[in-house]
């Protein structure tokens, strides 16, 4: 049986600022996620105060007046970047939202002078989304890397821009 998969939404991508209700909303769900898949120590996702840094630019993404997904980037430092909190909203997932998403950081870490990017994510099956849209792109598996340690949850991966 073959599914009829819909065409990705139109989508508008907009540097935010953390304040409207909707995308409060989505990173508290896309936390309890993540929480819910991986032991306490074995989450790196960031809570609103932390994707609030200097160092991360975080994008909502909307379809209509309907929010559809988020993503940031932290930068490291002058070459590498690291792509941090990724989510669609659930009544999208499959529609091609979250690789707009990943296409749209990686044309701004592109933008911004980056040459590599990095990125942490889950071992558990819910992840394998995750990971196979990653390694769709061309991100490989590495070592950990900045401040992160092995952990038996994480898989690390790397990509040269």
């Amino acid at each position: 049986m073959v599914r009829a998969v819909s065409p990705p939404p139109a989508l508008h991508f907009e540097l935010d600022d953390l304040s409207r209700q909707p995308v409060r909303d989505l990173v508290a769900r896309h936390l309890a996620g993540m929480h819910a898949q991986s032991p306490p120590e074995s989450v790196h996702a960031l809570a609103l105060d932390g994707l609030k840094a200097p160092s991360i630019r975080f994008w909502s993404v909307w379809s209509g007046g309907a929010l559809a997904g988020m993503g940031a980037l932290r930068r490291i430092d002058a070459e590498n970047g690291e792509i941090k909190s990724m989510r669609v909203a659930d009544d999208l997932l499959g529609q091609g939202v979250g690789r707009a998403i990943l296409d749209h950081i990686l044309a701004e870490s592109r933008a911004m002078g980056l040459a590599v990017l990095w990125l942490e994510t889950g071992t558990t099956d819910g992840f394998v989304p995750a990971r196979t849209l990653y390694e769709s792109v061309g991100f490989t598996t590495c070592g950990p890397f900045d401040s992160y340690g092995p952990d038996p949850f994480s898989v690390f991966m790397t990509l040269r821009l």
